[in-house]
């Protein structure tokens, strides 16, 4: 029988080739998304490997987190985590330690390169950063003209290329509060792929002066001396370890030293958490693709079944037994799976390289090694067989249930009806619908048991969303092929009155077998629904941004930065600025925070008790009455803030357990007073913003006292006119005050809306090239079925010839019926998109999808290019049916 299955192959290569493409497809965005995390994961093991070269590091003991705060720049080793900063005067004492050759304080932040034209070189995502030089740094080599005296920078080379500079040009860097004109006094290199981040060099008193001015640091990096430094490399495991003993043994309270290893470790550990997510991300499009494939090929087998009935049952008269014809029928699609496995992995290999030269055009640099492993390739292999045997097993079982009788008719088998489809879609798209709603309810209630029963109350919103997605559209996928004849019947009627006969021969053709048309349409109705899913997404994200930006903003204009931090000098430009009124400035940082006991000893020393790292927001203390109107759920944000008092986000509330009338304290009682002190206040308003979205809002006094002045950051500025002054007047001073900061911008409330809407509508172009392969899946689809229909119908198609239908009349008949399909698949695809993301804005309530809105003008283009794909795909199936001799064709048995 495996003979039987081969020579079927042969016999059939169309449908060989086709079913092939769609596991190629499927397995190519698999092979694809392993090696571009591949690529990621050794391009930014690279940059460890040669920039966190030093053998120990003095950093801060205590590890805080939170939102507000970024790595600093270009700080590798600070991926491991956030901590406290340490003292840039223990170099002296490190540099005592027996066995220490020289200490440098790693002394880095953001800045803002003007390029040759005079414009800001802004990234997409990779940070701009300006360090302090170590000339002895073995991981910096000077390529050109000379390391930089006080005036001069040194630019990677990659930001040299971005930037136009080449070492003897003068620009414009801006540092802290204030653009500086500096020279370029040479270009350096490192091991490493940049990965678009624009990286410049200072002299160390520039770096201190910007970025270190009360003397504390990030970090301290340590080199040893002796046999293990300079040209014999590194030192061990063991050698690293002694000296960080030593150097700890002269540590103050408060730092740490850790070997060089650990810190690389860390650094790795935290990346790959990273790039797990990422990874993650894209399978579940690379399984959405294999799931769409995995439809085309059982459309393909149960058809090749259908087609191929009386030979199997001639096999089963001849002495075949149902197994045997079993084992042949996924002979083939084990056949079809390895050699379209195999031609993913090829195909997905060249998917990275050209992925890579793409974002090298985008000047975003990552590292040309991008292996697979023989397990990957190997999985790859077992995949594409395993969809590929498992989308068969359905049509096997049928043709191995086969009569031998029905070799004896000519008739093929009747279809089975639907009513049990349908009842079973029914039920799963009821129990899919029911988890959509308990989904909306959990994400959009401020209650912590909004059902009453606490087993539905514990349950995840977003994994209730996904489970209740899939079992939607699994059960319209199940219930398909019940409504195919009716909803097929009202979308033809346009045609059948337009475009008679061939209208009505179309009609029927694709209303005679539901459950063919249903699986036809299956594969697009899965893509379309996911693009109308992420559809209802951007619409509702844009609804949602405006309603929020006129129900929130109190402000005039708002001053924002394409860095995401307004430099300090900007801010006070701002305030200076002719018909500024209320100038409110949003300053971020992180602090320890913890619940006070009832004794007032405070437990905010010790991990279990909830003193994490949690981002803070220092605002004014009239804040609330001239800037931003949040949702007030619990208390009076404008008296808690005037009182001194704690304004918590509803989110941090619930995650911490915190309620009105908590004391907490903030701040680290380890600090020295130059750091920042411990401050008991109480939480004396809860509020819903999404304009807002840090943890905990305190007045400024209080801010300043609890997280150290080198740890904050001006995220946004909020400005309201003086009587007598227009908008379009401040405006226009706003803009020339704030015009040498390069990146800063001035915006009224439609531009602050469209910004938040942009950063959101990236994203979802994303996801809309990575949909777009689920839609040529599904056009592939609807050629191979259409082509395999003109290959059943071969005796019908001939028969019509012989009663005079010409060449364009049947190719007419054939993009009728594929238009009608893809139409078909696209209205059910939008229906259940939309009804999914019904659920979307409760689920996703704190991200800000407040408003549920449908984007209609985007559901009829998607039905134009339903249209489209139908036609286009009836072009081969069509052409090939019209070139079948009448008469071979007319006595196909």
């Amino acid at each position: 029988m495996i003979r039987v299955a081969l020579r079927g192959v042969r016999a059939h290569p169309v449908r060989f080739v086709l079913s092939v493409l769609a596991v190629t497809l499927g397995v190519a965005f698999v092979v694809g998304t392993f090696a571009f995390r591949t690529m990621l994961s050794s391009t930014f093991d690279d940059i460890i490997a040669t920039t966190v070269v030093a053998d120990v590091y003095v950093r801060g003991a205590e590890e805080v987190s939170g939102d507000s705060t970024e790595a600093a720049a270009g700080d590798v080793q600070n991926l491991g985590g956030t901590r406290t900063p340490v003292s840039a005067d223990l170099v002296e004492t490190i540099e005592q330690v027996d066995g220490v050759d020289r200490a440098v304080p790693d002394v880095s932040g953001p800045a803002v390169l003007v390029d040759a034209d005079g414009e800001a070189v802004v990234t997409t995502g990779p940070p701009s950063i300006a360090f302090g030089i170590d000339p002895q740094d073995p991981s910096l080599v000077l390529t050109d003209g000379a390391w930089p005296d006080a005036g001069e920078i040194v630019l990677e080379s990659s930001a040299a290329r971005t930037a136009g500079l080449a070492a003897g040009d003068e620009t414009t860097l801006v540092l802290g509060d204030e653009p500086r004109p500096v020279t370029v006094s040479g270009v350096f290199a490192i091991e490493a792929a940049a990965a678009g981040a624009i990286l410049v060099g200072l002299d160390d008193a520039t770096a201190r002066e910007v970025y270190a001015p009360d003397g504390e640091v990030a970090q301290i990096a340590v080199w040893a001396s002796g046999p293990a430094a300079g040209d014999a490399g590194p030192p061990g495991a063991a050698d690293e370890e002694d000296i960080a003993d030593r150097v700890g043994a002269d540590l103050p309270d408060g730092a740490e030293a850790v070997t060089g290893q650990q810190a690389r470790d860390e650094a790795s550990e935290s990346i790959e958490q990273v790039l797990g997510f990422v990874q993650t991300f894209l399978l579940i499009f690379a399984a959405i693709a294999l799931f769409v494939g995995a439809f085309i090929i059982a459309n393909t087998f149960q058809m090749s079944v259908r087609e191929r009935l009386r030979e199997l049952a001639l096999l089963r008269a001849l002495g075949a037994s149902p197994g045997q014809v079993f084992t042949s029928v996924l002979a083939q699609a084990f056949l079809v799976g390895l050699v379209g496995g195999g031609l993913g992995v090829l195909a997905g290999a060249g998917l990275v390289r050209v992925i890579r030269w793409g974002l090298a055009l985008a000047d975003l640099e990552f590292a040309g090694r991008a292996p697979l492993g023989g397990g990957q390739v190997a999985l790859a292999l077992v995949l594409g067989a395993a969809v590929s045997v498992l989308a068969a097993v359905l049509p096997a079982r049928r043709a191995a249930a086969i009569p031998p009788v029905q070799a004896m008719r000519d008739d093929v088998a009747p279809e089975r009806g639907t009513r049990t489809r349908a009842v079973g879609g029914i039920v799963v798209v009821a129990a899919g619908a029911g988890a959509l709603w308990l989904a909306s309810l959990l994400g959009s209630s401020v209650s912590e048991s909004p059902t009453g029963w606490t087993w539905a109350d514990d349950l995840s919103p977003r994994v209730l969303l996904g489970v209740g997605a899939g079992l939607v559209l699994v059960g319209v996928l199940v219930g398909s092929p019940a409504v195919a004849r009716p909803v097929l019947t009202v979308l033809s009627l346009p045609l059948v009155v337009a475009l008679r006969p061939l209208g009505r021969l179309a009609q029927g053709n694709v209303t005679r077998s539901p459950r063919r048309t249903a699986s036809t349409a299956g594969a697009l109705l899965i893509g379309m629904a996911l693009v109308s899913v992420t559809g209802v997404i951007a619409a509702s994200t844009q609804a949602s941004v405006r309603s929020i930006i006129d129900t929130e903003v109190r402000a005039d204009l708002v001053v924002d930065s394409a860095t995401r931090t307004v430099p300090d000098g900007a801010v006070d430009a701002v305030r200076d600025a002719p018909g500024a009124g209320t100038v409110d400035a949003v300053r971020l940082g992180v602090a320890p925070a913890a619940v006070v006991d009832a004794g007032g000893t405070g437990t905010a020393g010790e991990p279990d008790a909830g003193s994490d790292g949690t981002d803070v927001a220092g605002v004014p203390a009239a804040f609330f009455d001239t800037a931003l109107e949040p949702v007030a759920l619990e208390g009076d944000p404008t008296s808690t803030l005037e009182a001194g008092d704690v304004v918590v986000h509803r989110r941090t509330a619930r995650e911490r357990g915190w309620e009105v009338g908590d004391t907490l304290r903030l701040g680290s009682a380890d600090s020295s007073e130059a750091d920042g002190g411990t401050v008991d206040a109480t939480v004396g308003a809860i509020i819903d913003s999404q304009l807002v979205g840090t943890g905990v809002l305190v007045r400024d006094e209080v801010f300043d006292d609890v997280v150290p002045a080198s740890q904050t950051s001006t995220r946004i500025v909020y400005v309201t006119v003086t009587p007598g002054t227009t908008v379009a007047d401040l405006r226009v001073s706003l803009t020339d005050a704030v015009e040498p900061y390069l990146v800063v911008t001035v915006l009224d409330r439609e531009e602050t809306a469209s910004a938040y809407a942009d950063q959101v509508d990236q994203v979802l172009v994303i996801l809309y090239a990575l949909l777009a392969l689920s839609i040529v899946i599904a056009l592939l689809g609807i050629v191979n079925t259409l082509a395999l229909s003109v290959i059943e119908r071969t005796r019908e198609i001939g028969l019509l010839r012989a009663v005079g239908l010409g060449r364009l009349q049947l190719a007419g008949i054939i993009a009728v019926e594929s238009v009608l399909t893809a139409v078909y698949g696209t209205v059910l695809g939008v229906a259940t998109g939309i009804g999914i993301g019904a659920a979307l804005p409760g689920v996703l309530a704190d991200e800000g999808l407040s408003t549920l809105a449908v984007p209609w003008e985007q559901v009829l283009a998607i039905l134009g290019v339903a249209v489209v794909i139908g036609l286009v795909a009836s072009v081969w199936p069509a052409i090939r049916a019209s070139r079948l001799p009448v008469l071979e064709a007319v006595t196909v048995d």
